[in-house]
C-alpha cells in the first residue's frame, strides 16, 4: 500500500510539506462568529494563477497553524475550496486541494458513524466529539479545472466532511448540542491565546 496519495493518486515519495507552501504567504485565520464562516461559499468559476496563489497561501497557513485541512473561508475568501494534508487511520498520508467539493451521499446501511474528537482552526483550542461517517467520497475540481474524486476513511474521511461543511457555511459547532457548544466555547476562552501564540512562533521560525 502506498504511504502517500496526492490528489487521490499514489506517489513514491513526497516532501514533509507540500511544495505549494514554498510559494505561499501566511494569511490570518478567521474565527467562529465571523460572517464569512457562517454562509455558503460561492462556486469557484475562474481557474488560473489567482486560484493557484490562493491554494499556495492556504497550504502554508494550514501548516503554520498545525492543521490537517483548511477551507478558503477560513482565510476570509468566500469560495468553495479547501486544501488538506491528513493521515487516515492506517497512517497513509493524503495531500491535495479540491474546488467546488460535493460529498457523495452514503447509504445508511453501508456506513458507520464514528464519534471521535474533532477540532477546527477557526475554533482555536477546542476539541469535541462529533459523529461522522467512517467513509467519505468528495467530487470536485483541481486548480486547473480538471475533475477529481477523493475518497477517505477514518480520520481522513472526517477531515473531508469537516472541510466540505466549511464550504457550505457550517462549523462543527453547528453539529453540537447547546451544552456541548458552550463547553467548546469555554475551551476556546481558556486556550485561544496559547494557540495563537504557538502560530505566531511558527511564523517567526519560518522567517529564521
Amino acid at each position: 500500500m502506498p504511504s502517500v496519495f496526492v490528489q487521490g493518486r499514489p506517489v513514491d515519495s513526497y516532501p514533509r510539506l507540500a511544495p505549494e507552501a514554498r510559494h505561499g504567504k501566511v494569511r490570518r485565520i478567521t474565527e467562529a462568529g465571523e460572517e464569512v464562516l457562517h454562509k455558503p461559499c460561492r462556486d469557484v468559476t475562474e481557474f488560473g494563477p489567482d486560484l493557484a496563489a490562493l491554494i499556495d497561501d492556504m497550504f502554508l497557513t494550514m501548516y503554520i497553524a498545525d492543521g490537517a485541512g483548511l477551507a478558503a473561508n477560513q482565510v476570509g475568501v468566500d469560495l468553495r475550496l479547501f486544501v488538506y494534508d491528513c493521515p487516515d487511520d492506517d497512517g497513509v498520508r493524503h495531500v491535495g486541494h479540491i474546488a467546488n467539493p460535493v460529498l457523495d451521499p452514503l447509504d445508511a446501511a453501508h456506513r458507520r458513524l464514528l464519534d471521535e474528537g474533532e477540532g477546527c482552526l477557526s475554533v482555536p483550542g477546542a476539541t469535541m466529539d462529533v459523529p461522522r461517517p467512517d467513509r467519505a467520497v468528495v467530487r470536485g475540481f483541481d486548480r486547473d479545472g480538471e475533475p477529481v474524486v477523493i475518497e477517505g476513511t477514518g480520520y481522513f474521511a472526517r477531515c473531508l466532511a469537516h472541510e466540505a461543511d466549511h464550504c457550505a457555511g457550517r462549523l462543527y459547532l453547528d453539529r453540537l448540542s447547546r451544552r456541548e457548544r458552550k463547553d467548546a466555547l469555554r475551551q476556546v476562552a481558556d486556550r485561544r491565546d496559547e494557540v495563537l501564540a504557538r502560530r505566531a512562533a511558527n511564523v517567526e521560525a519560518l522567517k529564521a
